[in-house]
């Protein structure tokens, strides 16, 4: 039987609220207000594909700019699975990226498949999760992120990121649930992060610090944050050794895992300053 097809348009802001449910029903456990801030990064890059009213298939081909993308949210409702709407979902996706190097982190088994279109693996993230204990020593280098301006924390993320973000990164450091803070060496900002609550426990990330003792100093931080007893959760790039040992001095046990994957060649980001990453959706 032919296969029918889909109708595939840009989502509306509300539509992005769909894929942030289904990718909770997958086990992916997004914030609570994510979408908002995923729609700030590229209100054109959320599909959504019908068939007549029903939703069945979604992607994130997130465009920061015409050089670098993000794709995510890869998903297609289970019981349409396997009839062809994925790869028509997929091709319109790669199809508004077309000449951008495409990043994404992709499910272990899944790997195989994208390399079909193009991606290559470059090193895997693994989801740490651990318990919040709410005890912290006073540190008078950890400050209230919002007491910086806001061309402070973009132009520290500027070499740690791809692309700039703007729009994407003031909506995410000041997100409803969620808590920002900045780390300071000679009075200047030397890293940042922020945990927010999630449908289960609460994620911190990014984590960004200019050394593993000022990212340790951030992370204490922002995990006293969190209600005690709390599942607290970050993701951290396996090449990054120091951003491991931190987790696993904290009795953070890996939970999931994730390949990282380009269709062109890594960008150079500095991953030693990378102890955890923003969202597995979007980078």
């Amino acid at each position: 039987m032919q296969e029918q097809r889909l109708t595939i348009k840009v989502m509306s802001k509300e539509e992005v609220n769909i894929a942030v449910e289904w990718a909770a029903l997958e086990g992916w456990n997004p914030g609570l207000h994510d979408a908002h801030s995923y729609y700030q990064a590229d209100p054109h890059g959320f599909l959504i594909g019908y068939l007549g009213d029903e939703a069945v298939a979604t992607i994130s081909v997130v465009k920061y700019n015409s050089d670098f993308a993000f794709l995510g949210f890869y998903i297609v409702k289970p019981e349409y699975r396997g009839k062809g709407y994925g790869m028509q979902i997929w091709q319109a996706g790669l199809s508004y990226l077309k000449g951008c190097n495409i990043a994404l982190d992709g499910v272990i088994e899944q790997q195989a498949n994208y390399k079909k279109s193009g991606f290559s693996f470059a090193y895997n993230n693994i989801r740490f999760a651990g318990v919040a204990d709410g005890q912290l020593a006073k540190n008078d280098h950890i400050i209230e992120l919002a007491r910086l301006p806001f061309s402070a924390i973009a132009d520290y993320e500027k070499p740690l990121f791809p692309a700039a973000r703007a729009d994407f990164l003031q909506s995410w450091i000041s997100q409803a649930n969620s808590h920002a803070l900045g780390v300071l060496d000679n009075d200047k900002l030397a890293g940042y992060g922020v945990i927010r609550a999630c449908r289960e426990g609460f994620k911190i990330g990014p984590l960004y610090a200019n050394t593993p003792q000022l990212a340790e100093s951030l992370f204490l931080a922002l995990k006293a944050s969190a209600p005690t007893g709390e599942t607290i959760y970050l993701d951290v790039p396996n090449i990054n050794q120091a951003a491991m040992a931190l987790a696993q001095r904290y009795n953070m046990q890996p939970s999931f895992e994730t390949a990282r994957m380009y269709t062109q060649q890594p960008p150079t980001t500095p991953l030693s300053k990378v102890f955890g990453i923003t969202s597995f959706e979007i980078g």
